[in-house]
């Protein structure tokens, strides 16, 4: 099962304003685990960026005039979400308006709305009445999120990943972790009491008098093995 989570930067709030992309960040999983595969791209919007967003993700005019338009990435974005893929956002709605809008003005159809899958609303439905950022979510599951100063479309697609497995009811090892060994507690699994986690046995040391109390046993034995 083929999955990208993404996130998206752009120049305001609302296409229908005039407002643009300028950043796309994608991370792949399969059966919910990182493959390693992300797509990231800065866009120059041809356009100005706003003040009050370039606080946001510090993107301004002068970092995005030498990246690529939209219509120059389109192929290759459309290229890595492929045709099947669920794509999975954190309040989607935002996101999928600004990249449908791109897509309309490039000539492309809009992406099929039944392919999206929106960590917010999963969220308040798993803790209701508590804050659902992105921010939050980390915060509740303990994923670092330190190094978020600002806004940034592949880092927040990272993020989302952890959590988005987190509100499926647990996180995969490995996810953004390389090629790390599972550890045995992955690996193993009681065959009696499905889901439990396995555990290592208990090593006990025998002090000399139960040595003694065993091999008086055993020399009491009619067919001793140990002899």
């Amino acid at each position: 099962m083929r999955e990208i989570v993404f996130d998206t930067e752009t120049t305001g709030i609302d296409p229908s304003e005039g407002h643009r992309l300028v950043e796309i960040g994608c991370i792949e999983l399969e059966n919910h685990m990182a493959t390693g595969r992300n797509f990231h791209v800065y866009i120059n919007p041809e356009r100005d960026v706003p003040a009050e967003v370039v606080a946001v993700h510090g993107l301004d005019n002068k970092r995005l005039e030498n990246e690529p338009t939209f219509g120059e990435i389109v192929s290759d974005f459309l290229d890595f979400i492929g045709n099947d893929a669920k794509l999975i956002a954190h309040n989607a709605e935002f996101d999928m308006k600004f990249v449908n809008a791109e897509l309309k003005m490039f000539g492309f159809p809009s992406l099929d709305p039944r392919r999206v899958i929106d960590t917010l609303p999963m969220a308040r439905k798993k803790f209701p009445g508590s804050p659902a950022s992105l921010d939050a979510l980390c915060r509740r599951f303990g994923i670092d999120n330190s190094s978020r100063t600002l806004h940034g479309a592949l880092l927040d697609s990272e993020l989302l990943a952890e959590v988005y497995l987190e509100l499926l009811g647990g996180r995969q090892r490995g996810l953004a972790m390389g090629d790390e060994k599972k550890s045995n507690k992955e690996i193993h699994a009681n065959p009696i009491k499905s889901g439990k986690p396995f555990r290592e046995p208990r090593q006990f040391k025998v002090s000399d008098e139960e040595l003694k109390l065993h091999q008086d046993m055993c020399e009491k034995l009619k067919e001793n093995l140990s002899k």
